[in-house]
């Protein structure tokens, strides 16, 4: 935890960021409770869709939200290396990418310990993908923008390929199946990694089908991330930096799509194969371009720096103040917001999320739960605490 300068900050960044978490803390609004009691309803059937991952192949904009995390990542990476050139040597900033690394899987999986019984070793969490490839992902950041393309290509080849190369089960002759549910080469991996961890009973498949080998076409998402920070950092126009966005992100999502269709590779987030990586990744330049137009080139922010303070305009500050501190979001969206809950029924009452009826209860709940993270980080945001690793 320390404060951090809001100069030279990309700012767009951080609004796409609070806007990736905050749908992330609004799970607690529970649309698809409100779903259930209005069965008639497309407008909530919708809204419960896409808080929610699809079952298997697919995307919604729930899906978007981990990918979205990780790309930032990428996005941030030119300028935290600029940033810290002159704090050290490249082996002082090696140093702290690797503790870095570190912290961000132990928390990860401190995360996903809540309410066990012993530490659950698990390594599918956002934070614990993320810090898997993020020492390689600032490797990268020193490399030309060649290097970094044949990085990624060569993470999407070879990991398409070995799923390919992993014999199917005998009864499923299906070419889409080498990429399902629990049946894959990366859920055979899980089965011998996490059983050499400490666990309540032996490790045979995941729920989701999320797998810990997921962090390296992760880093193909990083990796695009990293590229459209150099397109930032460049002395592009703005203009052609928003186009080439533009084209990216449609090419992405042409190519996603294309590969899904054709059977070559699913688009599948939940072992993020490699169509997953293009699509998702089409759709965070897109988001990119979506705020990097409307924050920075719109100019809708009034900027008048002092010595460490910046100027927010208004509609964007809601979110600026949670991507400004994601790691605290994300850390309140999985501890405090269960004990909130709780403390709103201690003192308003069993039933007062009822006050605009039933079906509308969690909304109510949640929204009250949401007000309150949000509170305490706009807290820290006024006292230039910010969590950092």
């Amino acid at each position: 935890m320390r404060e951090i300068s809001t100069t030279n900050r990309l700012t767009s960044a951080d609004v796409y960021r609070g806007f990736v978490m905050l749908l992330m803390m609004a799970e607690v609004l529970r649309f698809h409770r409100v779903a259930e009691a209005l069965p008639d309803s497309s407008f909530w059937k919708f809204m419960a869709h896409h808080q929610d991952h699809v079952d298997w192949v697919g995307c919604s904009l729930h899906d978007l939200i981990q990918p979205s995390f990780s790309f930032l990542v990428g996005v941030v990476l030119p300028y935290s290396i600029a940033n810290r050139l002159g704090q050290g040597g490249f082996g002082k900033l090696f140093g702290h990418a690797l503790w870095r690394s570190l912290v961000l899987i132990l928390l990860g999986i401190f995360l996903r310990s809540q309410g066990e019984k012993q530490t659950y070793f698990t390594f599918e969490d956002t934070l614990t993908q993320i810090g898997l490839g993020y020492p390689l992902l600032f490797l990268l950041g020193f490399r030309s923008v060649r290097t970094q393309i044949m990085a990624l290509i060569t993470i999407l080849v070879g990991y398409w390929l070995a799923f390919v190369l992993y014999p199917l089960p005998e009864s499923n002759l299906d070419f889409a199946a080498h990429w399902n549910k629990n049946t894959n080469l990366a859920w055979a991996f899980d089965t011998w990694f996490l059983n050499l961890f400490p666990r309540e009973k032996p490790f045979l498949f995941n729920g989701g089908g999320y797998t810990t080998l997921s962090f390296i076409p992760t880093l193909g998402t990083m990796i695009l991330g990293l590229m459209a920070g150099n397109i930032l950092k460049s002395e592009k126009p703005p203009k052609e930096k928003l186009k080439t966005f533009i084209l990216l992100g449609i090419c992405g999502l042409a190519i996603g799509f294309a590969l899904n269709f054709l059977g070559i590779c699913p688009n599948v987030k939940r072992i993020w194969t490699p169509t997953w990586v293009i699509f998702s990744g089409g759709w965070c330049f897109l988001l990119m371009a979506f705020f990097y137009w409307i924050v920075d080139l719109k100019e809708s922010f009034v900027r008048t720096q002092t010595k460490a303070t910046q100027t927010i305009a208004k509609w964007s500050f809601f979110l600026v103040v949670i991507g400004m501190n994601s790691i605290a979001a994300y850390i309140f969206a999985h501890t405090i917001d269960s004990y909130i809950s709780k403390a709103l029924f201690t003192h308003l009452g069993e039933k007062y999320h009822e006050i605009f009826g039933i079906p509308y209860k969690t909304l109510v709940h949640g929204f009250l739960i949401l007000l309150f993270e949000w509170l305490i980080l706009w807290w820290m945001y006024r006292k230039k605490i910010f969590i950092r690793v």
